[in-house]
């Protein structure tokens, strides 16, 4: 694509608005959606996207929304990069599917190859691809089990994994993820998650006490010889935004080398630049033994992927992983762009940018009269946690009422916590400025009118 086509192609990245939001087309084919889908399928915002590029989505009325949240955290590299645009074009015009289980290809390999490179630590590691960050969760845990012989799998408080029975088993938060969906998955046990905004002992003990925690529940409760792993958000996504404090997860690393546990890093929300390193582990230096993939790989496409230890990885003989579209060509063409661009554009750095811009901003909304009780995160991920003003007490009304009024301003943000009181912010990294203060501006209009 050249220049002049990606120009051409691109809307234009401001905030338009033609018409109040949701218009009346996007109301019009809301009424056929109504008709047709399944009810179990929410929306955020019940508009119809006609296109989208960068960091702005263009609705059937004409709108143009500043997008963000990425479509949780997926579009990193910005919505239809022309890069892997093209990339997914030229693999698409060879084959778009042959299934790696049953011939070979060296998109597959390739991608690998990158992932092995790019996560954390210098040790031998294998990759296998999947299609979705749960199926790439389920199979973390199944490697795990193999590699160790034990059953057992520990997760944290606030946790999300995913929606398939394993994965929903380990994700926390009852509804709308877990209720009537039972009986869940046998050996899933739950610690403590490090929430230093609602930490018993303040944040300052946060770190100590709930690492004490998780051994007490590994150690006392479980049996370090019975567990298989430890997986966590090294940033929690879906729970609130919760970044742990400084000195939790290298707690975890050496619990898990006490007991010869696999220490996996559920990176699916977090990797590839969205915190301001390629992945959040990194920032204290954490080597995990499996780190998940997922959401901004594909840079649109649906891939995922777990790497880590040759040792831990190849315990699985041939057989015991895939999936018919697991390591798809097309998404593996898109996933090897996407590295591309976010290396070749500096993202990493570009998420600490938006961190520089944006956090101060939200953390001036914050206080004890307000109803932004924290405002925190890390790079381009980043949150606001509302309570009733002079208190802790969650205030999920007041989050939807924010979320509500950003929506009909024309900027897409998301709700998200384990009380429904988390507005959570996930613009692509691409994302220009002025963009990033137009949509700023409207967030503090909301909040300061509540």
């Amino acid at each position: 694509m050249t220049a002049v086509d990606t120009a051409a192609s691109s809307p234009a990245q401001r905030r338009i608005l033609r018409t109040e939001i949701p218009g009346p087309r996007s109301r019009e084919r809301q009424v056929l959606r109504d008709a047709n889908v399944a009810a179990g399928l929410g929306q955020t915002l019940p508009v119809f996207v006609e296109r989208a590029g960068g960091a702005v989505v263009v609705d059937a009325d004409g709108n143009h929304l500043i997008d963000l949240a990425s479509g949780i955290a997926v579009t990193a590299v910005g919505a239809s990069h022309p890069h892997v645009v093209r990339r997914i074009s030229e693999q698409a015009q060879r084959f778009t599917h042959t299934c790696f289980l049953v011939t070979e290809y060296d998109g597959f390999v390739d991608l690998a190859a990158a992932l092995n490179r790019i996560t954390p630590g210098d040790h031998a590691k294998r990759t296998a691809l999947f299609s979705t960050g749960a199926e790439a969760v389920e199979n973390a845990v199944k490697i795990a089990r193999v590699a160790t012989g034990r059953p057992a799998v520990v997760v944290l408080g606030n946790a999300y994994h995913g929606r398939s029975l394993l994965t929903m088993t380990m994700t926390a938060k009852a509804a709308p993820y877990k209720d009537g969906f039972g009986p869940f998955a046998p050996e899933v046990y739950r610690a403590p998650a490090p929430y230093p905004y609602r930490w018993p002992g303040g944040p300052q003990r946060c770190a100590e006490e709930a690492a004490e925690a998780l051994r007490d529940l590994v150690e006392t409760q479980i049996g370090g010889h019975r567990v298989a792993a430890i997986v966590v958000e090294p940033i929690q996504g879906e729970g609130g935004f919760i970044v742990p404090p400084p000195g939790y997860l290298p707690r975890v690393r050496e619990l898990a080398d006490r007991h010869g546990i696999v220490f996996v890093a559920d990176e699916v929300q977090t990797g590839l630049g969205r915190t301001g390193d390629m992945f959040a582990c990194d920032r204290e230096g954490v080597v995990p033994d499996l780190t998940i993939t997922a959401k901004a790989l594909g840079g649109g496409m649906p891939i995922a992927a777990v790497t880590g230890s040759a040792q831990v990885m190849d315990a699985v003989p041939a057989g015991g992983l895939g999936g018919t579209f697991a390591g798809n060509p097309v998404s593996c063409a898109a996933a090897l762009a996407t590295l591309e661009v976010i290396e070749r554009e500096g993202l990493v750095e570009r998420a600490r940018e938006i961190e520089a811009l944006a956090l101060p901003r939200l953390r001036a909304l914050a206080g004890p009269d307000s109803r932004v009780g924290e405002a925190r995160g890390r790079g381009a991920m980043l949150a606001m946690e509302f309570v009733r003003p002079g208190s802790r007490t969650p205030d999920p009304e007041a989050a939807r009422a924010v979320a509500a009024a950003c929506h009909r301003q024309g900027v897409l943000v998301l709700v998200c916590g384990t009380y429904g009181n988390v507005v959570r912010l996930l613009p692509p990294l691409v994302i220009e400025s002025h963009l990033l203060d137009d949509a700023l501006g409207v967030i503090e209009e909301a909040v300061r009118s509540r």
